[in-house]
Protein backbone atom coordinates (compact mmCIF):
# COMPACT_ATOMS: atom_id res chain seq x y z
CA UNK A 1 0.00 0.00 0.00
CA UNK A 2 1.40 2.95 -1.40
CA UNK A 3 1.04 6.47 0.85
CA UNK A 4 0.42 8.56 -2.47
CA UNK A 5 -2.35 6.13 -2.72
CA UNK A 6 -6.22 6.26 -2.46
CA UNK A 7 -5.85 3.32 -0.60
CA UNK A 8 -4.05 4.64 1.99
CA UNK A 9 -6.11 7.59 2.40
CA UNK A 10 -9.43 5.19 3.72
CA UNK A 11 -6.85 3.26 5.73
CA UNK A 12 -5.45 5.87 7.88
CA UNK A 13 -8.38 7.25 9.22
CA UNK A 14 -10.08 4.20 9.67
CA UNK A 15 -6.97 2.83 11.64
CA UNK A 16 -6.79 6.42 13.52
CA UNK A 17 -10.51 5.88 14.62
CA UNK A 18 -10.04 2.30 15.77
CA UNK A 19 -6.82 3.11 17.78
CA UNK A 20 -7.93 6.27 19.67
CA UNK A 21 -11.38 4.27 20.18
CA UNK A 22 -9.52 2.00 22.65
CA UNK A 23 -7.36 5.00 24.16
CA UNK A 24 -7.65 3.30 27.90
CA UNK A 25 -6.62 -0.53 26.71
CA UNK A 26 -3.08 -0.37 25.56
CA UNK A 27 -2.95 -3.96 24.83
CA UNK A 28 -5.70 -3.31 22.22
CA UNK A 29 -4.26 -0.67 20.76
CA UNK A 30 -1.09 -2.46 20.17
CA UNK A 31 -3.32 -5.71 18.53
CA UNK A 32 -4.75 -2.84 16.60
CA UNK A 33 -1.07 -1.73 15.19
CA UNK A 34 -0.99 -5.30 14.62
CA UNK A 35 -3.34 -5.87 12.80
CA UNK A 36 -3.22 -2.68 10.61
CA UNK A 37 0.53 -3.18 10.34
CA UNK A 38 -0.06 -7.32 8.72
CA UNK A 39 -3.18 -6.02 6.42
CA UNK A 40 -0.96 -2.99 5.09
CA UNK A 41 2.51 -5.52 4.57
CA UNK A 42 -0.01 -8.00 2.70
CA UNK A 43 -1.97 -5.63 0.71
CA UNK A 44 1.25 -5.54 -1.59
CA UNK A 45 1.68 -9.52 -1.47
CA UNK A 46 0.19 -11.85 1.43
CA UNK A 47 2.39 -14.43 0.75
CA UNK A 48 5.28 -12.57 2.16
CA UNK A 49 3.95 -11.96 4.81
CA UNK A 50 5.03 -15.64 6.39
CA UNK A 51 8.87 -13.96 6.30
CA UNK A 52 8.02 -10.84 8.58
CA UNK A 53 6.17 -13.22 10.80
CA UNK A 54 8.81 -15.82 11.08
CA UNK A 55 11.23 -13.32 11.14
CA UNK A 56 10.09 -11.86 14.04
CA UNK A 57 8.75 -14.80 16.17
CA UNK A 58 12.41 -16.04 15.68
CA UNK A 59 13.84 -13.14 17.32
CA UNK A 60 10.73 -13.42 20.01
CA UNK A 61 12.32 -16.25 21.76
CA UNK A 62 16.11 -15.29 21.07
CA UNK A 63 15.27 -12.61 23.31
CA UNK A 64 13.28 -14.53 25.63
CA UNK A 65 16.02 -17.29 25.51
CA UNK A 66 18.56 -14.95 26.65
CA UNK A 67 16.48 -13.46 29.06
CA UNK A 68 16.59 -17.01 31.30
CA UNK A 69 20.25 -17.78 29.78
CA UNK A 70 23.69 -16.87 32.07
CA UNK A 71 25.97 -18.85 29.93
CA UNK A 72 27.70 -16.52 27.46
CA UNK A 73 28.01 -19.62 24.83
CA UNK A 74 24.13 -20.02 24.70
CA UNK A 75 23.64 -16.29 24.50
CA UNK A 76 26.42 -16.16 21.70
CA UNK A 77 24.46 -19.41 20.32
CA UNK A 78 21.21 -17.51 20.28
CA UNK A 79 22.73 -13.71 18.78
CA UNK A 80 24.22 -16.20 16.07
CA UNK A 81 20.94 -17.89 15.31
CA UNK A 82 19.29 -14.58 14.82
CA UNK A 83 21.45 -13.21 12.59
CA UNK A 84 21.81 -16.49 10.66
CA UNK A 85 17.97 -16.01 9.90
CA UNK A 86 17.74 -12.90 9.25
CA UNK A 87 20.95 -12.49 7.19
CA UNK A 88 20.06 -15.25 5.52
CA UNK A 89 16.50 -14.38 4.31
CA UNK A 90 17.88 -10.76 3.10
CA UNK A 91 20.20 -12.92 1.17
CA UNK A 92 18.45 -15.31 -0.87
CA UNK A 93 15.91 -12.64 -1.73
CA UNK A 94 18.11 -10.13 -2.66
CA UNK A 95 21.75 -11.53 -3.34
CA UNK A 96 21.17 -15.06 -4.76
CA UNK A 97 21.14 -14.08 -8.55
CA UNK A 98 23.92 -11.79 -7.80
CA UNK A 99 26.58 -13.66 -6.52
CA UNK A 100 24.92 -16.56 -9.24
CA UNK A 101 26.03 -14.43 -11.59
CA UNK A 102 29.79 -13.25 -10.22
CA UNK A 103 30.62 -16.49 -9.93
CA UNK A 104 29.56 -17.87 -13.47
CA UNK A 105 31.96 -14.69 -14.41
CA UNK A 106 34.86 -15.43 -12.50
CA UNK A 107 34.99 -18.76 -13.68
CA UNK A 108 34.17 -17.37 -17.22
CA UNK A 109 36.91 -14.70 -17.15
CA UNK A 110 39.69 -17.86 -16.48
CA UNK A 111 38.24 -19.53 -19.22
CA UNK A 112 35.89 -22.29 -17.41
CA UNK A 113 32.62 -21.75 -19.14
CA UNK A 114 29.89 -23.18 -16.84
CA UNK A 115 26.31 -22.82 -16.98
CA UNK A 116 24.00 -22.17 -14.36
CA UNK A 117 20.07 -21.37 -13.91
CA UNK A 118 19.26 -18.13 -12.00
CA UNK A 119 15.89 -18.07 -10.18
CA UNK A 120 12.93 -15.38 -10.74
CA UNK A 121 13.32 -14.41 -7.16
CA UNK A 122 10.17 -11.52 -5.94
CA UNK A 123 12.19 -9.27 -3.54
CA UNK A 124 9.96 -8.87 -0.99
CA UNK A 125 9.12 -5.02 0.20
CA UNK A 126 10.81 -3.70 3.05
CA UNK A 127 13.23 -6.73 3.89
CA UNK A 128 16.16 -4.43 4.38
CA UNK A 129 14.44 -1.98 6.89
CA UNK A 130 12.48 -4.70 8.85
CA UNK A 131 15.40 -7.22 9.13
CA UNK A 132 18.46 -4.50 10.62
CA UNK A 133 15.19 -3.49 12.86
CA UNK A 134 14.87 -7.11 14.36
CA UNK A 135 18.67 -7.16 14.42
CA UNK A 136 18.88 -4.52 16.54
CA UNK A 137 16.19 -5.71 19.07
CA UNK A 138 18.27 -9.00 19.71
CA UNK A 139 21.69 -7.17 19.27
CA UNK A 140 20.83 -5.21 21.91
CA UNK A 141 19.73 -7.73 24.18
CA UNK A 142 22.25 -9.81 23.59
CA UNK A 143 24.52 -6.61 25.02
CA UNK A 144 22.19 -6.08 27.84
CA UNK A 145 21.51 -2.81 26.65
CA UNK A 146 17.62 -4.10 26.17
CA UNK A 147 15.67 -5.74 28.53
CA UNK A 148 13.94 -8.48 26.19
CA UNK A 149 10.11 -7.75 26.19
CA UNK A 150 7.63 -10.80 27.19
CA UNK A 151 5.13 -9.29 25.36
CA UNK A 152 4.86 -11.06 21.95
CA UNK A 153 2.05 -8.69 20.67
CA UNK A 154 4.40 -5.70 21.74
CA UNK A 155 7.33 -7.39 19.61
CA UNK A 156 5.38 -8.13 16.72
CA UNK A 157 4.18 -4.86 16.39
CA UNK A 158 7.36 -3.51 17.16
CA UNK A 159 8.71 -4.96 14.01
CA UNK A 160 5.63 -4.36 11.75
CA UNK A 161 4.72 -0.81 12.75
CA UNK A 162 3.22 0.13 9.41
CA UNK A 163 4.33 3.94 9.09
CA UNK A 164 8.39 2.81 8.74
CA UNK A 165 7.68 -0.40 7.94
CA UNK A 166 8.42 -0.86 4.55
CA UNK A 167 11.37 1.91 4.18
CA UNK A 168 12.04 3.25 7.21
CA UNK A 169 13.53 4.84 9.79
CA UNK A 170 14.79 2.01 10.67
CA UNK A 171 14.19 1.88 14.61
CA UNK A 172 16.05 1.11 17.32
CA UNK A 173 14.74 -1.68 19.28
CA UNK A 174 15.85 0.88 22.39
CA UNK A 175 13.94 3.56 21.19
CA UNK A 176 11.08 2.68 19.78
CA UNK A 177 9.86 -1.12 21.75
CA UNK A 178 9.24 0.80 25.36
CA UNK A 179 6.79 3.08 23.51
CA UNK A 180 4.47 -0.02 22.80
CA UNK A 181 4.68 -1.03 26.52
CA UNK A 182 3.90 2.78 27.97
CA UNK A 183 0.22 4.28 27.70
CA UNK A 184 -0.31 6.71 24.92
CA UNK A 185 -2.44 9.63 25.01
CA UNK A 186 -3.58 11.60 22.30
CA UNK A 187 -1.27 15.12 22.20
CA UNK A 188 -3.39 17.84 19.57
CA UNK A 189 -0.83 19.66 18.72
CA UNK A 190 2.03 16.36 18.24
CA UNK A 191 -0.58 15.18 16.16
CA UNK A 192 -1.27 18.48 13.97
CA UNK A 193 2.55 18.70 13.36
CA UNK A 194 2.60 15.60 12.40
CA UNK A 195 -0.12 16.19 9.74
CA UNK A 196 1.93 19.36 8.28
CA UNK A 197 4.97 16.52 8.23
CA UNK A 198 2.56 14.52 6.46
CA UNK A 199 1.60 17.58 3.90
CA UNK A 200 4.89 18.40 3.24
CA UNK A 201 6.22 14.65 2.34
CA UNK A 202 4.03 14.47 0.47
CA UNK A 203 4.59 17.65 -1.81
CA UNK A 204 8.56 16.04 -1.88
CA UNK A 205 7.10 12.79 -3.20
CA UNK A 206 4.22 13.36 -5.81
CA UNK A 207 5.68 17.03 -6.17
CA UNK A 208 8.71 17.01 -6.77
CA UNK A 209 9.77 13.66 -6.99
CA UNK A 210 7.32 11.80 -9.10
CA UNK A 211 7.46 15.16 -11.67
CA UNK A 212 11.39 15.00 -11.98
CA UNK A 213 11.07 10.93 -12.08
CA UNK A 214 9.87 10.54 -16.16
CA UNK A 215 12.88 13.45 -17.29
CA UNK A 216 15.32 11.23 -15.35
CA UNK A 217 14.18 8.02 -16.59
CA UNK A 218 14.15 8.90 -20.05
CA UNK A 219 17.56 10.41 -20.40
CA UNK A 220 19.13 7.78 -18.36
CA UNK A 221 17.53 5.51 -20.73
CA UNK A 222 19.07 7.15 -23.81
CA UNK A 223 22.25 8.46 -22.61
CA UNK A 224 23.69 8.64 -25.95
CA UNK A 225 21.67 11.24 -27.09
CA UNK A 226 21.91 13.75 -24.82
CA UNK A 227 25.04 16.27 -24.29
CA UNK A 228 27.37 16.41 -21.28
CA UNK A 229 25.40 19.79 -19.79
CA UNK A 230 22.35 18.21 -20.20
CA UNK A 231 23.29 14.92 -18.44
CA UNK A 232 24.61 17.12 -16.09
CA UNK A 233 21.23 18.71 -15.11
CA UNK A 234 19.29 15.71 -14.80
CA UNK A 235 21.84 14.39 -12.41
CA UNK A 236 21.08 16.93 -10.42
CA UNK A 237 17.72 16.53 -11.37
CA UNK A 238 18.29 12.84 -9.90
CA UNK A 239 19.81 13.98 -6.60
CA UNK A 240 16.82 16.17 -5.53
CA UNK A 241 14.34 12.86 -7.13
CA UNK A 242 15.81 10.33 -4.97
CA UNK A 243 15.59 12.97 -2.12
CA UNK A 244 12.52 14.36 -2.36
CA UNK A 245 11.24 10.36 -2.74
CA UNK A 246 12.94 9.13 0.08
CA UNK A 247 12.86 11.53 2.57
CA UNK A 248 9.03 12.49 1.79
CA UNK A 249 8.61 8.62 2.36
CA UNK A 250 10.48 9.45 5.91
CA UNK A 251 8.49 12.79 6.49
CA UNK A 252 4.92 10.74 5.87
CA UNK A 253 6.01 7.69 7.95
CA UNK A 254 7.31 9.94 10.96
CA UNK A 255 4.20 12.32 11.00
CA UNK A 256 1.86 8.87 10.84
CA UNK A 257 3.51 7.56 13.88
CA UNK A 258 2.87 10.79 15.33
CA UNK A 259 -1.08 10.77 15.04
CA UNK A 260 -0.52 7.42 17.24
CA UNK A 261 1.30 9.03 19.83
CA UNK A 262 4.83 7.13 18.60
CA UNK A 263 8.01 9.31 18.24
CA UNK A 264 10.12 8.31 15.22
CA UNK A 265 14.00 9.19 14.50
CA UNK A 266 14.72 11.93 12.34
CA UNK A 267 16.15 10.30 9.48
CA UNK A 268 16.92 13.39 7.03
CA UNK A 269 18.15 16.50 8.61
CA UNK A 270 18.56 18.78 4.88
CA UNK A 271 21.37 16.66 4.40
CA UNK A 272 22.16 18.81 0.72
CA UNK A 273 22.92 22.25 3.39
CA UNK A 274 26.31 20.00 4.25
CA UNK A 275 29.31 21.74 3.92
CA UNK A 276 31.39 18.43 3.44
CA UNK A 277 30.91 14.57 3.27
CA UNK A 278 30.79 13.99 6.94
CA UNK A 279 28.32 16.05 7.57
CA UNK A 280 26.52 14.57 4.83
CA UNK A 281 26.57 11.41 6.15
CA UNK A 282 25.40 12.81 9.45
CA UNK A 283 22.03 14.00 7.95
CA UNK A 284 21.64 11.89 5.31
CA UNK A 285 19.25 8.41 5.89
CA UNK A 286 20.29 8.74 9.49
CA UNK A 287 19.09 5.43 10.65
CA UNK A 288 20.78 3.51 8.19
CA UNK A 289 24.40 4.99 8.36
CA UNK A 290 23.67 5.51 12.71
CA UNK A 291 22.96 1.38 12.59
CA UNK A 292 26.16 0.69 10.54
CA UNK A 293 27.95 2.84 12.55
CA UNK A 294 26.99 1.43 15.87
CA UNK A 295 26.59 -2.20 14.93
CA UNK A 296 29.17 -2.69 12.53
CA UNK A 297 31.98 0.61 12.69
CA UNK A 298 32.62 0.49 16.43
CA UNK A 299 32.66 -3.02 16.80
CA UNK A 300 35.60 -3.01 13.75
CA UNK A 301 37.57 -0.52 15.99
CA UNK A 302 35.88 2.68 14.28
CA UNK A 303 38.40 5.55 14.64
CA UNK A 304 40.59 4.43 17.21
CA UNK A 305 44.42 2.66 15.87
CA UNK A 306 46.52 3.06 13.01
CA UNK A 307 45.77 4.62 9.79
CA UNK A 308 45.34 1.73 7.91
CA UNK A 309 42.55 0.35 10.88
CA UNK A 310 40.64 3.33 9.93
CA UNK A 311 41.12 3.58 6.12
CA UNK A 312 39.90 -0.22 6.40
CA UNK A 313 36.97 0.38 8.86
CA UNK A 314 35.45 3.32 6.49
CA UNK A 315 35.92 1.77 3.59
CA UNK A 316 34.03 -1.36 4.64
CA UNK A 317 31.42 0.70 6.33
CA UNK A 318 30.49 2.54 3.12
CA UNK A 319 30.78 -0.43 0.78
CA UNK A 320 28.58 -2.33 2.95
CA UNK A 321 26.25 0.64 3.39
CA UNK A 322 26.44 0.48 -0.69
CA UNK A 323 25.28 -3.61 -0.79
CA UNK A 324 22.64 -3.01 1.50
CA UNK A 325 21.38 -0.94 -1.17
CA UNK A 326 21.15 -3.73 -3.68
CA UNK A 327 22.90 -6.64 -5.47
CA UNK A 328 24.68 -4.44 -8.38
CA UNK A 329 28.48 -2.93 -8.44
CA UNK A 330 26.88 0.03 -9.25
CA UNK A 331 25.76 0.08 -5.50
CA UNK A 332 29.58 -1.26 -4.27
CA UNK A 333 30.93 1.70 -6.34
CA UNK A 334 28.64 4.76 -4.75
CA UNK A 335 29.73 3.01 -1.78
CA UNK A 336 33.40 3.22 -2.34
CA UNK A 337 33.14 6.70 -3.95
CA UNK A 338 31.71 8.22 -0.70
CA UNK A 339 34.35 6.65 1.01
CA UNK A 340 37.29 8.03 -0.78
CA UNK A 341 35.32 11.80 -0.40
CA UNK A 342 35.25 11.21 3.44
CA UNK A 343 39.15 9.36 3.82
CA UNK A 344 40.99 12.73 3.60
CA UNK A 345 38.47 14.50 6.09
CA UNK A 346 38.62 11.64 8.73
CA UNK A 347 42.15 11.65 8.23
CA UNK A 348 42.76 14.71 8.84
CA UNK A 349 40.72 15.12 12.02
CA UNK A 350 38.10 17.53 10.35
CA UNK A 351 35.45 15.03 10.13
CA UNK A 352 33.39 16.63 12.92
CA UNK A 353 34.04 20.58 12.31
CA UNK A 354 30.68 20.92 10.59
CA UNK A 355 28.12 19.57 13.49
CA UNK A 356 25.60 23.01 13.80
CA UNK A 357 23.51 23.96 11.31
CA UNK A 358 24.43 25.70 9.01
CA UNK A 359 24.32 29.92 8.87
CA UNK A 360 22.90 28.90 11.92
CA UNK A 361 20.49 32.35 13.11
CA UNK A 362 21.04 34.04 9.68
CA UNK A 363 19.23 34.56 6.78
CA UNK A 364 21.78 33.48 4.58
CA UNK A 365 25.42 31.52 4.81
CA UNK A 366 28.28 33.45 3.71
CA UNK A 367 30.68 33.05 0.64
CA UNK A 368 32.58 30.19 2.19
CA UNK A 369 29.52 28.31 3.31
CA UNK A 370 27.85 28.43 -0.03
CA UNK A 371 31.32 27.24 -1.65
CA UNK A 372 31.71 24.47 0.85
CA UNK A 373 27.58 23.49 0.33
CA UNK A 374 28.51 23.60 -3.63
CA UNK A 375 31.30 21.52 -3.44
CA UNK A 376 29.82 18.90 -1.66
CA UNK A 377 26.62 18.85 -3.27
CA UNK A 378 28.72 18.42 -6.62
CA UNK A 379 30.55 15.08 -5.50
CA UNK A 380 27.16 13.87 -4.19
CA UNK A 381 25.63 14.37 -7.16
CA UNK A 382 28.55 12.58 -9.27
CA UNK A 383 28.32 9.47 -6.95
CA UNK A 384 24.59 9.62 -7.37
CA UNK A 385 25.19 9.37 -10.92
CA UNK A 386 26.51 5.45 -10.51
CA UNK A 387 23.83 5.14 -7.70
CA UNK A 388 20.89 6.04 -11.03
CA UNK A 389 22.58 4.01 -13.41
CA UNK A 390 22.05 0.34 -14.45
CA UNK A 391 25.29 -0.75 -14.78
CA UNK A 392 29.30 0.33 -14.45
CA UNK A 393 30.08 0.68 -18.23
CA UNK A 394 26.85 3.57 -18.17
CA UNK A 395 27.81 5.31 -15.88
CA UNK A 396 31.01 5.80 -16.86
CA UNK A 397 29.89 6.52 -20.25
CA UNK A 398 27.63 9.18 -18.36
CA UNK A 399 30.96 10.64 -16.71
CA UNK A 400 32.58 10.86 -19.96
CA UNK A 401 29.88 12.99 -21.43
CA UNK A 402 30.07 15.53 -18.88
CA UNK A 403 33.87 15.79 -18.64
CA UNK A 404 33.60 16.78 -22.01
CA UNK A 405 33.40 19.58 -24.23
CA UNK A 406 29.55 19.49 -24.32
CA UNK A 407 29.47 21.01 -20.60
CA UNK A 408 29.78 23.78 -22.05
CA UNK A 409 27.01 23.96 -24.26
CA UNK A 410 23.18 24.70 -24.14
CA UNK A 411 20.80 22.17 -22.70
CA UNK A 412 19.00 20.32 -24.57
CA UNK A 413 16.28 20.06 -22.07
CA UNK A 414 14.99 22.87 -19.78
CA UNK A 415 12.76 20.90 -16.84
CA UNK A 416 11.38 24.28 -15.67
CA UNK A 417 7.95 23.21 -13.97
CA UNK A 418 10.18 20.90 -12.00
CA UNK A 419 13.24 23.52 -11.44
CA UNK A 420 10.59 25.69 -9.94
CA UNK A 421 9.32 22.72 -7.51
CA UNK A 422 12.54 22.33 -6.38
CA UNK A 423 13.11 25.73 -5.51
CA UNK A 424 10.06 25.58 -3.83
CA UNK A 425 11.31 22.89 -1.63
CA UNK A 426 14.72 24.45 -1.34
CA UNK A 427 13.41 27.45 0.00
CA UNK A 428 11.17 26.11 2.26
CA UNK A 429 13.89 23.54 3.73
CA UNK A 430 16.28 26.27 4.10
CA UNK A 431 13.83 28.57 6.26
CA UNK A 432 13.11 25.35 8.48
CA UNK A 433 16.70 24.08 8.41
CA UNK A 434 16.80 24.32 12.44
CA UNK A 435 13.59 22.61 12.26
CA UNK A 436 12.62 18.70 12.02
CA UNK A 437 10.66 19.50 8.64
CA UNK A 438 10.15 21.63 5.92
CA UNK A 439 7.01 23.29 7.92
CA UNK A 440 7.55 23.13 11.28
CA UNK A 441 7.55 26.97 11.17
CA UNK A 442 4.23 27.57 9.20
CA UNK A 443 2.91 26.90 12.55
CA UNK A 444 3.91 30.14 13.85
CA UNK A 445 2.07 32.12 11.36
CA UNK A 446 -0.46 33.90 13.93
CA UNK A 447 -2.63 34.65 11.25
CA UNK A 448 -5.32 31.47 10.52
CA UNK A 449 -6.40 32.38 7.56
CA UNK A 450 -3.15 33.15 6.18
CA UNK A 451 -1.84 29.74 7.44
CA UNK A 452 -5.11 28.15 5.92
CA UNK A 453 -4.50 29.51 3.07
CA UNK A 454 -0.71 27.78 2.94
CA UNK A 455 -2.65 24.95 3.68
CA UNK A 456 -4.96 24.69 0.83
CA UNK A 457 -2.27 26.22 -1.86
CA UNK A 458 0.03 23.57 -0.88
CA UNK A 459 -3.22 20.93 -0.74
CA UNK A 460 -3.96 22.20 -4.51
CA UNK A 461 -0.27 21.80 -5.96
CA UNK A 462 -0.46 18.34 -4.61
CA UNK A 463 -4.00 17.45 -6.14
CA UNK A 464 -3.11 19.41 -9.33
CA UNK A 465 0.56 18.46 -10.19
CA UNK A 466 0.86 15.16 -8.75
CA UNK A 467 3.14 13.76 -10.55
CA UNK A 468 3.33 9.65 -12.32
CA UNK A 469 2.42 8.06 -8.97
CA UNK A 470 5.87 5.97 -8.78
CA UNK A 471 6.74 3.47 -6.68
CA UNK A 472 9.21 4.70 -3.55
CA UNK A 473 12.49 4.46 -4.90
CA UNK A 474 13.33 2.33 -1.47
CA UNK A 475 10.82 -0.13 -1.91
CA UNK A 476 13.65 -2.30 -4.46
CA UNK A 477 15.98 -2.36 -1.40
Amino acid sequence: MLFNSIDFAIFLPIVFGLYWLFSKNLKAQNAILLIASYFFYGWWDWRFLSLIVFSSIIDYFVGLGMLTSSSTKKRKLLLLTSIFVNLGFLGFFKYYNFFLDNFVSAFSFFGQEITSQGLNIILPVGISFYTFQTLSYSIDVYKRKLEPTKDIISFLSFVSFFPQLVAGPIERATNLLPQFHKKRTFDYSNATDGMRQILWGLFKKVVVADNVAPIVNEVFSNYQEYNGITLMLIAVLFAFQIYGDFSGYSDIAIGTARLFGFSLMQNFAFPYFSRDIAEFWRRWHISLSTWFRDYVYIPLGGSVGSNFLKIRNIFIIFIVSGFWHGANWTFIIWGAINALLFLPIMLLNKNRVNTSVVAKGKILPNVKEILMIGFTFLMTVIAWIFFRADNVNIAFSILAKIFSYSLFTLPQIIPAKQIIFILILVILEWINREKLHGLELVSQIKQLPIRWLFYFVLIIIIIKYGGSKEEFIYFQF
